[in-house]
């Protein structure tokens, strides 16, 4: 008698899939070999437009054959290097033969601290898995070790080759490759080889939002829409030009502090950050105390805005809501927050103001903002002559550089975690990704106009002149940060990988007046966006009456309190915004509202 099943099958159905299965196989082949020729005739035709993209587009090329033939010229101690690599494979075999038989074993490496590739039992359990684990490990630390043993290299060159060494080793995990992966290896067995297929399909889904470059999504892109459900705070766009719009925000209180607060975000970012939902929403809670909230709305620049540069910025960016705002309210002093690059701005407009006896901001707050860039981090490797130069090459062709390309660089400062984890979730797992208001912001990207973004780079990350006296001069007016006398609130993320807080502390040693320094828990983003109802991470703050020279001095007096340090700031600010004055309703001013928050300059997406 035949098998029942295989009656139901069609003949060229593979062996061990129904029928049904068989057809649904089918339509997803002929899906991906439709999309696939097309992304190819894509791909072609954008090769004859733009011609051949450069082999070495971060110009490592001249880097590494530096650095290999210092590693070269003291080949013994390479030969000693190889050979306690290769004791150390035979040392795991012998463990793991011994583990084979049954004994109990000690394993050689784990994982560090809250690595979560390595988070699946059979990375311990399956002794296959476990050999395969601990044998990229001990090659992944031998490698990064020798790396750094290498003598005769100066200090920048060898920060390079250690990130971009690390990077190589993140990309050749096993967790990232469909054999040697556990989850996958298990999920294409339950699935007969279904995740896989959906994997491609998600990955050309990706090609295809990045026009024939990879566009990894990180969240669900269609879970949320901003002014939709992000960016909620109800308010009035009451100014624009070219470069932002003016956002003010509606009161949450009968009276409001008489100072009105002005917020200049990062033009690297969409200023949503401090608006993602209503729990967590940094501009809803300063309404909420009192505070008449506007928030300044960077434009999406293109090529038409390619010469804008950082006088600009300025002078149409903070200087111009200033004026804006004493026109809605009335009021000549504000105070203001720069959040990161835009606190880089607002420190030079600061500077800028003092120089020429201007009082309108009587009081700032800075998060995670750096104005001495002695110890910028690891972003500091991407900025040497070669890197910049090819940068410019990129920002010369179109008059921009595009977003995706400052989001993948932010992206590789963690690429575990904001790469390679989703090429193994959308790509091998073949699952959709989850939806995440922050990664749906943090894949929002932005365009950088090539003027403003090569000044920045050329005279903060490389030269380090906003730190100088005189350093730089903006429309023809030397900018010395010394001058800036009035009251300074600076907030720190102690995990910070983008702005560390070491390199933001050094603001205190600047400024000439009173600077309140504080140290948040956490990083660029979970450091400031902290509501205090949410009782989480912690903050430290050092009483004493002027700041050390260096935040290793400033912790070792440092008080740690729990929880938020947004009620410290209402705090410090509160004292210096005034008496209280009836809520000021957007639009009711000396300024019509244009349109509704969060306005229409934020929802220019480069991808959808």
């Amino acid at each position: 008698m035949s098998d029942s099943s295989a009656s139901t099958a069609p003949a060229s159905a593979p062996a061990g899939l129904s029928a049904a299965e068989s057809e649904k196989l089918q339509a997803a082949l002929k899906d991906i070999a439709e999309r696939s020729q097309k992304l190819l005739k894509d791909f072609v035709d954008r090769y004859a437009a733009e011609g051949p993209q450069p082999a070495d587009p971060l110009r490592l090329t001249q880097t590494f054959m530096d650095f290999t033939a210092k590693m070269l010229a003291d080949p013994n101690k390479l030969v000693q290097a190889q050979i306690e690599l290769w004791q150390q494979y035979m040392q795991l075999w012998q463990i793991t033969a011994q583990r084979m038989m049954g004994q109990p074993v000690q394993p050689m490496a784990e994982p560090a601290k809250g690595d979560r590739r390595f988070n699946d039992p059979a990375w311990k359990d399956a002794v296959v898995f476990d050999y395969i684990k601990q044998s990229y490990l001990l090659t992944a630390r031998w490698l990064q070790g020798t790396v750094k043993e290498v003598e005769g290299i100066d200090e920048k060159t060898a920060q390079k080759v250690d990130f971009y060494t690390r990077q190589f080793i993140d990309a050749m995990s096993p967790s990232n490759f469909a054999l040697t992966n556990p989850q996958v290896v298990t999920a294409t067995i339950n699935s007969k080889g279904e995740n896989l297929i959906k994997g491609l399909q998600n990955l050309l889904t990706d090609l295809e939002r990045g026009k024939g470059r990879l566009a990894i999504r990180q969240t669900d892109m269609k879970a949320f829409r901003v002014g939709g459900n992000v960016a909620t705070s109800p308010g009035k766009v009451v100014f624009q030009n070219k470069l932002m719009q003016l956002i003010q925000y509606a009161p949450r209180t009968e009276e409001v502090y008489a100072m009105p607060l002005l917020i200049v975000p990062p033009w690297i970012n969409k200023f949503y950050i401090l608006d993602l939902k209503p729990e967590n929403s940094f501009i809803k809670w300063a309404t909420e105390h009192g505070y008449t909230v506007f928030v300044i709305s960077w434009v999406n620049p293109d090529e038409e805005l390619s010469k804008l540069g950082f006088e600009d910025y300025m002078k149409l960016g903070p200087l111009a809501a200033l004026e804006a705002i004493e026109k809605a309210t009335g009021e000549r002093q504000v105070s203001a927050i720069g959040y990161c690059i835009g606190g880089t701005l607002m420190a030079a407009t600061l500077a800028y103001m003092a120089a020429r006896g201007d009082n309108r901001i009587a009081a700032c707050t800075f998060f995670t903002a750096q104005v001495d860039f002695t110890e910028p981090g690891e972003l500091g490797v991407f900025i040497d002559e070669d890197q910049l130069a090819g940068v410019e090459e990129i920002m010369g062709k179109k008059g921009y550089l595009d977003g995706t390309e400052m989001a993948t660089t932010f992206n590789m400062l963690r690429a575990n975690d904001l790469i390679w984890s989703f090429v193994v979730n959308n790509y091998l797992m073949g699952k959709d990704p989850f939806p995440f208001d922050l990664l749906f912001w943090n894949t929002d990207a932005t365009r950088m106009p090539a003027a403003v973004h090569s000044y920045y780079l050329r005279n903060m990350y490389q030269n380090n002149l906003l730190a100088k006296p005189g350093g730089l001069i903006i429309d023809n007016v030397p900018i010395d940060l010394r001058k800036v006398s009035i009251p300074i609130y600076l907030q720190a993320g102690k995990e910070d990988h983008i702005a560390p807080a070491k390199s933001v502390y050094k603001a205190t040693q600047l400024y000439s007046g009173p600077v309140r320094f504080m140290l948040a828990g956490s990083g660029h983003i979970a450091g400031v966006v902290n509501p205090p109802h949410a009782k989480k991470y912690q903050h430290w703050l050092n009483e004493t009456a002027k700041n050390p020279p260096t935040l290793e001095e400033w912790r070792a007096g440092a008080t740690e309190y729990p929880g938020s340090w947004w009620n410290d700031w209402d705090k410090w600010l509160s004292e210096k915004s005034g008496a209280k004055v009836p809520a000021r309703i957007p639009g009711a001013g000396g300024l019509p509202a244009i349109e509704d928050a969060p306005g229409s300059y934020v929802k220019v997406r480069l991808i959808d």
